[in-house]
């Protein structure tokens, strides 16, 4: 057994033990901390299949804004005073263990009873190579370059429409 394999493990352990304790918390602030490091795993597990560009964007895009997103939203709508949903709807919760059983059957055929193809048609070291940052970084800025400025210029022209409409005079 190799590292990536140990690495890979303990990175999926993490990130189901706290998908479980981000789903069960009463405590909505509580449950996006674990949405965090649920987060930093899944950047791990990228990090072991050779996708250091997704791992690294998960890490930006989701742990850094999104989660402050859901930290604004949580804070406005103060759910202490919010009354228990299920509460009022006992067979919803029903509903909801069902559909989390299901779904439990279906990922443990597919882990225990399932098996991947054999017939393997590509290169495995182009796909290895394919979530690299070099790679990624090499397309965008040789084959992609067009488009890549096209974009910055619209966001730059979209920046530039955004401060003029919040101005309320020019001087």
């Amino acid at each position: 057994m190799n590292l990536v394999v140990v690495l890979f493990a303990i990175f999926a352990l993490v990130c189901v033990s706290s998908s479980i304790l981000m789903v069960t918390r009463r405590n909505p602030v509580i449950s996006a901390l674990f949405l965090v490091v649920n987060f930093a795993s899944l950047a791990g597990l990228y990090l072991t299949l050779n996708a250091q560009f997704i791992a690294v964007a998960q890490v930006i895009v989701y742990a850094g804004a999104i989660m402050v997103f859901f930290l604004f939203v949580i804070m406005l709508i103060n759910p202490a005073k919010e009354k228990k949903f299920l509460e009022y709807k006992p067979q919803l919760k029903i509903f909801a263990l069902v559909i989390a059983f299901l779904v439990f059957v279906q990922i443990a055929y597919i882990i225990f009873v399932a098996h991947p193809s054999n017939d393997v048609t590509r290169d495995v070291a182009q796909s290895v190579k394919a979530g690299t940052v070099e790679q990624i970084g090499r397309e965008l800025f040789t084959n992609y370059v067009l488009p890549v400025e096209a974009v910055g210029y619209l966001l730059l022209s979209a920046a530039i429409g955004a401060l003029v409409l919040a101005k309320k005079k020019f001087q």
